[in-house]
């Protein structure tokens, strides 16, 4: 009798839908996985659903409202893994921006009738309302990162994804360093590996799109940037984008405000 496949759920809380279209766009690599999982439950790419538990489920999108409170924990609950996939699921995403205004001032000025808003005032990581077993990065994340993760886990192996920094990818790719070459700011030093230095490779600094790095010294990054021109009100915007609650660029953030 064939071997049961693992189930594998895909969940979205708040987000822009980004990431879930990087597993669709996985192409080839999609039916791979397909062909060694039971895709159970997946709104993204299919109307049927299997209830009850699953093996893996993947959660992209942060927890803005109360009703995602607790939805979050039935997913936790039904789950045996949690892999949180994108910015919006490992640090709050851009929306996150919300933690530090005031948020019915906001919903004042955007909605004729902020009375039917539902919102928390924060909007926070998956992780800071469950337990999570792997957080993968990104604003969009690396559809063969997502492949190799989802495969680890399904196989009962750890992933294997890279813990340096951009910096790493530039030297990999041969880039000159727009920072010595162009005194351009750029987020590099800091910033998770992932995207292959895509905006380095084109003469732009990195906008920090895959979270701090392990150990990230923003400090000295911060000065450096200072030297180069930026005011303090630029070095609160840089830190200020989709990963501006990931708890390094936060504090960075806040030194600058």
């Amino acid at each position: 009798m064939a071997a049961k496949k693992p189930r594998l759920a895909v969940w979205k809380f708040a987000s822009c839908d980004g990431c879930q279209l990087s597993l669709l766009d996985c192409e080839d690599e999609l039916l791979a996985v397909a062909g060694a999982v039971d895709i159970a439950y997946f709104p993204e790419a299919t109307r049927g659903e299997i209830s009850g538990k699953y093996d893996v489920s993947l959660v992209e999108g942060s927890v803005t409202t109360a009703h995602d409170a607790e939805r979050i924990l039935d997913v936790r609950a039904r789950s045996r893994v949690v892999i949180t996939i994108g910015a919006c699921a490992t640090a709050g995403g851009i929306q996150a921006l919300k933690n530090f205004a005031d948020v019915k001032e906001f919903t004042a000025a955007v909605y004729a009738h902020p009375e039917y808003i539902h919102t928390l005032a924060t909007s926070t990581a998956i992780s800071a309302h469950i337990k999570v077993d792997f957080e993968l990065r990104g604003c969009p994340i690396n559809k063969m990162q997502l492949v190799e993760v989802v495969s680890a886990f399904v196989a009962g192996r750890k992933p294997v994804t890279p813990a340096h920094s951009v910096c790493i990818e530039c030297k990999l790719k041969n880039n000159v360093c727009v920072m010595v070459a162009h005194a351009k700011p750029c987020l590099g030093p800091v910033t998770h590996a992932g995207c292959g230095a895509l905006c380095p490779s084109y003469d732009r600094g990195c906008y920090g799109c895959f979270g701090p790095m392990e150990t990230p010294n923003t400090v000295s990054l911060s000065r450096q940037m200072a030297h180069l021109g930026m005011s303090r009100a630029d070095l609160k915007r840089v830190y200020s984008t989709f990963n501006v609650n990931a708890e390094e660029f936060r504090k960075e953030r806040e030194r600058h405000g």
